[in-house]
This record gives C-alpha cells, sequence and structure tokens, in this order.
C-alpha cells in the first residue's frame, strides 16, 4: 500500500495554520472595548450585587454548580467511551465485521451510527438528570416523549453530517493514498460553506418551525432598524422554541440568500418592545458584520489544519499496531477517526470559544449603537440571565473553556462603557 506524503501534508497543516491565524487577526474584533467606547479602556465589571438580589445570585449559582457537573461529567464520559472504541482494538474489532461483508461505502456509516449509539447510550444518565433539574427549576416544561423525539432527530442530524464526512475521507484515503489530504481538504472547505448555507433551510426546520413576524409596529420597527443599518432582511422569524424552553433567545443563522434573523416565541410574550428590539438590534449586527460567513471560513480552515494532522496521526505505524488497522482507507479505523474528531474537538474549545465571545461582544456593540438604549440592554440581559439562571460570575477557568458569549456582568460592563461615552 502506498504510503502518505508526510513531507506535503505537514506543509498543507502549516499554511492552513498560518492562513487561519491571519484571517482571525485581521477580521476578528478582538477588542472588547474599542475606542469610541469609554476611550477604548479595559472593560469594567460591575458588581453581580448592582443588578442581582442575594436570592437571585445564590439561586443562579445553585442551578450552575450541579448543572456544570453534570455537562462535564457527560461530556467527559463521552470522550473516554469514543477514546476506548478508537484508541484500542476494540472498535476495529466491532467494525472488522463491516469491513469484509458489505461495502466500504456501507460500513462506514454503519461503525458511525455504532459510536455514536454507544456513546449517546453512555451518556444518557447525564441528560436525564440534566432534563430533571430543567424540570425542577422551570426552565423547561416540555413533555418525555417531545425530548426523546428531539433527542432521536439530533442523533440523526450527527450521523448523517459525520457519515458525509467520514464517506470522503475514506474514500479519498483509498483513491489517493499518498495526497488524500490535500482533496480531503478541498472537500471539507466545500461541505463547510455549503452546510452553513443550507443549515437553517434543512436542518433547523427539524426541530423548530417558523413563522414571519406579524404585521404591526414591531415588525415595521425591525425592518427600520435593518434598514437603518444596511442590512436586508427579508423577514424576522418567531420559532416555536417555548415548547422546549422557557428561556429567552434569539439568533441569526445562514448567510447570502439563506440568512434568517430568528427569535423565540416566548421572547415576543411580555417582553417590552424597546428590550425584543435590542435583541434584535444584535443579531443585525450579526449580519451586518457578516459574522456567520467569518465563521465558516475559520471552520474551513481550520477544518484542513485539522485534517492534515488526522492524516499524519492515523499514518503512524505505532497507532496501526496498536488498533490494529490500516489506516484512513480501513473502515476498521472509522472509531479511531472519531476519537481524534472528539478529542481534538474538546482541546480547541478555548479559542474557538475566545473567537465567539469576541464577535458577540461586537454585535452587542453594534445593538448598543444602533438602539441608543442601554437600559433596554440592562434589561433584556438581566431577563435573559434570570430566565435561564445562568451564574452572572462563573469560574474563570470553566468560562474560557467553555463560555461561548461574555457574562451578564461583561455585557452590563459594554453597556455601561457605551452610556460614558454617548450620553450627555
Amino acid at each position: 500500500m502506498r504510503r502518505l506524503d508526510r513531507r506535503s501534508t505537514w506543509a498543507l497543516v502549516g499554511v492552513s495554520t498560518v492562513l487561519l491565524v491571519g484571517l482571525a487577526a485581521w477580521l476578528v474584533p478582538w477588542n472588547w472595548v474599542p475606542a469610541g467606547f469609554a476611550g477604548g479602556r479595559e472593560l469594567q465589571v460591575p458588581p453581580a450585587g448592582r443588578f442581582f438580589s442575594a436570592a437571585q445570585i445564590a439561586r443562579a449559582e445553585a442551578y450552575a454548580r450541579a448543572a456544570r457537573l453534570l455537562s462535564l461529567g457527560s461530556l467527559l464520559t463521552g470522550i473516554v467511551v469514543v477514546a476506548m472504541l478508537g484508541f484500542t482494538p476494540l472498535g476495529g474489532r466491532l467494525a472488522g465485521p463491516l469491513s469484509r461483508r458489505i461495502r466500504w461505502w456501507l460500513g462506514a456509516p454503519l461503525a458511525v451510527f455504532g459510536v455514536l449509539v454507544v456513546q449517546s447510550v453512555a451518556t444518557l444518565p447525564f441528560a436525564l438528570a440534566l432534563r430533571r433539574r430543567d424540570l425542577a427549576a422551570g426552565l423547561t416544561n416540555q413533555g418525555l416523549s417531545g425530548w426523546w423525539r428531539d433527542r432521536a432527530v439530533s442523533l440523526l442530524v450527527s450521523w448523517v453530517i459525520v457519515s458525509l464526512v467520514v464517506l470522503v475521507l475514506v474514500g479519498l484515503a483509498r483513491r489517493f493514498p499518498r495526497r488524500w489530504p490535500f482533496w480531503a481538504g478541498a472537500a471539507v472547505v466545500g461541505l463547510t460553506f455549503v452546510g452553513s448555507f443550507l443549515y437553517p433551510l434543512v436542518v433547523e426546520p427539524a426541530f423548530n418551525r417558523f413563522n414571519p413576524v406579524p404585521d404591526g409596529p414591531f415588525r415595521t420597527s425591525v425592518l427600520r432598524l435593518a434598514d437603518r443599518e444596511g442590512v436586508h432582511i427579508d423577514d424576522v422569524l418567531v420559532a416555536d422554541a417555548s415548547r422546549r424552553t422557557t428561556t429567552l433567545n434569539a439568533y441569526v443563522s445562514g448567510f447570502g440568500d439563506s440568512r434568517r434573523v430568528v427569535v423565540y416565541d416566548n421572547l415576543m410574550q411580555g417582553v417590552p418592545r424597546a428590550e425584543v428590539l435590542s435583541v434584535v438590534a444584535h443579531e443585525i449586527g450579526h449580519a451586518r458584520e457578516h459574522d456567520v460567513l467569518l465563521g465558516t471560513a475559520l471552520s474551513a480552515l481550520a477544518g484542513v489544519a485539522g485534517i492534515g494532522l488526522l492524516a499524519l496521526i492515523l499514518d503512524d505505524r505505532r497507532l496501526q499496531r496498536w488498533t490494529r488497522t490500516h489506516g484512513p482507507a480501513d473502515v476498521r479505523a472509522v472509531p479511531t477517526m472519531l476519537a481524534l474528531f472528539v478529542v481534538a474537538s474538546a482541546l480547541v474549545l478555548p479559542v474557538q470559544n475566545a473567537v465567539s465571545r469576541s464577535i458577540e461582544a461586537r454585535a452587542d456593540r453594534d445593538a448598543l449603537l444602533a438602539t441608543r438604549d442601554p437600559a433596554a440592554f440592562r434589561g433584556i440581559q438581566k431577563s435573559l440571565a434570570l430566565r435561564s439562571l445562568a451564574d452572572p460570575s462563573p469560574p474563570t477557568l470553566l468560562h474560557v473553556w467553555f463560555g461561548t458569549h461574555p457574562t451578564v456582568l461583561q455585557r452590563m460592563g459594554l453597556a455601561d462603557a457605551y452610556a460614558e461615552s454617548h450620553l450627555p
């Protein structure tokens, strides 16, 4: 069997990493408090007691402690289970019959399905415990049948996406054994952009129903705000999220013709219009800055570097002997691929979430500049935190590793910086 061209693969990893770092340094808004906000000084985080009562803080911290333990337990259990399948001969033995009895393009998706099912079963106790806590805390009122349905759909979606990637990798490794990472890198770039474009049109409807915001003053205010910010949106959609959660949220997804701004239906009920507009302005900020496209481009470059590293690791003779596989062209190596995916995903979370927090902070600044209403911004951030029982001051290490957004107090600090610089 022809071996991987390791030298050119290392070059692929190096070039894609340099491009990734360069793009992130150029386009990610790392400065949370730019010159227009309080002279660009360092973000000042106000005390939690300024916005929340002692009882509210204690309740949020108690919920967060238990939720963190369960979430970390689920994450570590999932990693350990997949690692046991991928980094020992066990996974190869389980996938072995598939490689001998059926075509590789059938065996690979079946191997993926087996690993995902084992992982899902292993983490099920943690998921059920989290659901019980959420029910007790009033964060959800979803019935058990609906919960099982969402979990099954999530597993199915994950299986389809992961299987597609694995099929591409295994197929290209079989066809181009020496230079397959280059072809796979190009394929991953294409799949990343196509997936990001199609996600709101194909995947999101599997979990929620969407309807346009009804005609009226609110819809007019939203469209006027978008026009003032130079963002074209055909409509703002309302998702029936209240059947799953009582928390408030909104988001933007897709790009180009698939771009959509979505608000949860419970955000439209009992929340002051100015506060809802502040949330929508945040999402319009994402659209104006093309943040989905930026995230897609960064993910694509990270994917290319990851494919190169994956190829180098799978080509290692010691790993092949230990797992009793023969590299990425071997269906028995699919569990090893998935184990490497899972471990790498956990390790890059701090960098990935640092990018996410910076982008979210910019969208917060855009919302403040667009609405010129720091009071509404503070009001909705407080409501979001109370409804989700968000810890105002999470442990620093956990927030660095897992926090995708600024903390509620950091967001209040951004509002203070805006008010200091822009209000008389």
